[in-house]
């Protein structure tokens, strides 16, 4: 038992997961429309969202000049990385902020 699950987490290691993060876009970008539609998702949220993929791509970029400049992968360069994960922050942050504040608008109408 043990050698098969070694075995699958072997090859597993070994899958190139770029087609994945690819592919993982389309979902995520029928949800941008979605959400763009909807009245449900606050204006201020919806930027968080779409600065998610900003986020994407500036940790792409930051990938390949950590790997080009650096011959290292982004999580070893910690100025790089850092500021990939800066964009994550903010996005996040304005996701959260959307909501928050419809959060607290139903509170003060509930009142």
């Amino acid at each position: 038992m043990k050698e098969g699950f070694s075995t699958i987490i072997n090859y597993l290691g070994g899958v190139d997961p770029s087609p994945f993060f690819v592919l993982s876009l389309v979902p995520y970008l029928f949800f941008l429309y979605w959400a763009q539609k909807s009245s449900y998702i606050p204006k201020i949220s919806l930027w968080g969202f779409r600065l998610t993929l900003l986020f994407v791509l500036m940790t792409i970029i930051f990938a390949v000049i950590a790997l080009k400049v650096y011959d290292q992968e982004l999580t070893n360069i910690d100025p790089l990385h850092g500021a990939a994960e800066a964009f994550l922050t903010l996005s996040d942050a304005l996701v959260a902020l959307g909501f928050l504040k419809i959060r607290q608008k139903i509170v003060v109408n509930n009142s």
